[in-house]
């Protein structure tokens, strides 16, 4: 692990701890950092505010460090683990039921995300943080499952306006959130950005077999899912919204399938995928933080996208991954644009925004009055006109890389 570079051994522990196999050489370098003079109480802060407290806590009990713990961030981080674990039976217990429902309506479903993961890397543990299941379905199907769920009790979230409404297949990164009892599922059409579809329906229909709750289900082959998962870091990130946690998703899927995932057939999806310079640039602290070793080709393709600001960039994001406003709103604005098919989607996405319901704005706005919510209308257009000059300044497509 590199130590050229502002980052205190706290951080560098945490990092070390972020994965789930360790050799002989790194378990003795991580004693010695948790034998030095660690401040567990900011350690164990960090841990939570990036995700990872339960993987954290299995970690450190798993390799006999738990002594050199303070009680208390001892007792917080056992709390979280524990916590995880109740929420995560409940999801795998909701998740079998959505399953059996789709399936008993034969609306196929792919499992993505933090529950994909928990039960096929992270050995259903408990040890993959996660607030909600997310499940991939063909987008010819989105009415089916939303009227199936519906019928068996779930409740639709709130879409932001009419207008949206009427495109809500085209617009966001899943249809709006379903909820029943507690547990919150998000249903997606796409992965890949709408411009790339085939890359979707290649995930879609190369799904390999799983079980859940003593139910079959679907998740999607290791190329596919790790690609996905660089691109949905790399969208948390364009927001600052982005945890430590997503980065080790990353390390525990090449550490467990590292020959499956690093080839060249990588290469040419993140290139058909506009994937190119991000992928590179999250194997980047893989490689020079975790210490993880790659092929010369690999470690070639990471250089040729070299950046010199990258690592100080994800150090001041480890140590910082909370309250960070978006550095480029206008940006994220013009890439969801571009992505909606059709002028008139466009023009009906854009007339959402201007015109929400007053019970979104209520919310947005934390307004107990739908009156006082109403004022609030000219400054969201104020906002918005900003936000399109600034799109119209950028000129040209934003791509993905």
């Amino acid at each position: 692990m590199s130590r050229n570079i502002n980052i205190r051994d706290e951080e560098i522990l945490l990092l070390g701890l972020c994965r789930l196999t360790f050799n002989a050489e790194l378990k003795v370098m991580l004693k010695a950092l948790a034998e030095g003079t660690i401040d567990w109480k900011y350690f164990a802060t960090l841990a939570n505010d990036h995700g990872v407290a339960a993987l954290i806590y299995h970690n450190l009990q798993r390799l006999d460090f738990l002594d050199l713990v303070t009680k208390d961030s001892a007792v917080s981080l056992k709390n979280s683990m524990m916590m995880n674990l109740c929420r995560n039976t409940v999801n795998l217990r909701a998740a079998g039921e959505v399953i059996s429902l789709l399936n008993h309506n034969r609306v196929n479903s792919v499992l993505i995300k933090g529950l994909a993961l928990e039960i096929t890397v992270y050995g259903n543990k408990g040890l993959r943080q996660m607030t909600d299941a997310d499940m991939l379905i063909p987008e010819d199907k989105w009415r089916d499952a939303q009227k199936t769920l519906i019928s068996a009790g779930y409740k639709s979230g709130q879409v932001k306006s009419v207008f949206h409404r009427m495109i809500q297949a085209d617009t966001g990164k899943h249809l709006p959130t379903l909820e029943k009892n507690g547990f919150l599922l998000d249903l997606h059409l796409d992965l890949f950005g709408r411009k790339r579809p085939f890359l979707t329906k290649m995930l879609l229909d190369t799904a390999e077999e799983a079980e859940i709750m003593g139910l079959k289900t679907k998740i999607p082959r290791v190329p596919f899912f790790f690609l996905y998962l660089i691109r949905h870091l790399y969208m948390h990130e364009l927001n600052n919204e982005s945890q430590l946690r997503l980065y080790t998703d990353l390390v525990v899927l090449l550490e467990k399938h590292g020959d499956e995932i690093l080839t060249a057939d990588l290469l040419t999806m993140a290139h058909d995928a506009g994937l190119s310079e991000v992928l590179a640039r999250k194997l980047e602290p893989v490689r020079d933080l975790w210490g993880m070793s790659f092929p010369v080709w690999v470690n070639d393709f990471i250089n040729k996208w070299y950046s010199p600001a990258s690592i100080n960039d994800f150090v001041y994001f480890l140590k910082s991954p909370k309250g960070n406003p978006p550095k480029d709103k206008a940006r994220i604005y013009k890439m969801n644009v571009s992505e909606i098919p059709g002028l008139c989607r466009k023009i009906l996405y854009v007339l959402g925004d201007l015109f929400p319901t007053v019970r979104f704005m209520k919310n947005r706005y934390r307004c107990k009055s739908a009156l006082k919510a109403v004022l609030y209308y000219p400054h969201r257009w104020g906002k918005l006109w900003y936000l399109m000059k600034r799109v119209q300044g950028t000129g040209g497509a934003v791509h993905d890389n």
